[in-house]
């Protein structure tokens, strides 16, 4: 061809010859760019399918962990503020504190001994006179773990303690569940 073209045939080119060139290309070519197009697309579904499947089998296990009936939280909030689920829950009532009784043939002044550590405000058993040592260092979930060995008169000053201290949801309940259980088994017939 030569390149010295009439304007009439450029515009032949540009009217005709270009969208049938165009058209012809298209049709040789649709089925390879819509494989090309399935291909990206399908491996990009496939991969957020694997990454939702992974999501959703770690979120049921930590659910799963969350809300098991016998879990016991790791971390419990400080005194005073409330977590989602302890806002329908009544306060528990601050029961007086008991008491405690001195040893047979010791003399018992009523004020704390040596080595007594008691609340600023005078309020629940010192934590010298717990029977689970380091109270005060133990996270809920240690103490929890230690309450079930305690006696009554034990389980009462743990709880007088922890409502005049930290007043921690976890171990004041595992107590109550504990004290309930106790109660309930004294006063089944046979028992």
């Amino acid at each position: 061809m030569t390149e010295n073209k009439s304007p009439k045939d450029h515009l032949l080119d540009l009217v005709v010859f270009v969208p049938a060139g165009l058209a012809i290309t298209v049709v040789e070519e649709l089925p390879r760019l819509a494989e090309k197009g399935r291909h990206r697309i399908e491996g990009q579904v496939n991969t957020a399918r694997v990454i939702g499947q992974f999501a959703v089998q770690i979120g049921r296990s930590e659910l799963s962990k969350r809300f098991r009936p016998d879990r016991v939280p790791a971390d419990e909030p400080e005194a005073g503020v409330d977590r989602p689920d302890d806002r329908d829950r009544p306060a528990p009532v601050p029961a007086q504190p008991r008491p405690t009784r001195p040893a047979a043939g010791v003399e018992d002044d009523g004020g704390p001994g040596p080595g007594d550590r008691v609340s600023e405000n005078g309020q629940g058993p010192p934590v010298s006179s717990l029977a689970i040592p380091g109270y005060d260092t133990l996270s809920a979930s240690q103490v929890v773990q230690r309450l079930g060995g305690l006696s009554l008169d034990e389980l009462g000053d743990v709880r007088d303690h922890e409502l005049a201290h930290r007043h921690r949801r976890t171990i004041l309940n595992r107590v109550e569940q504990l004290l309930a259980a106790s109660t309930a088994s004294e006063a089944r017939p046979g028992s």
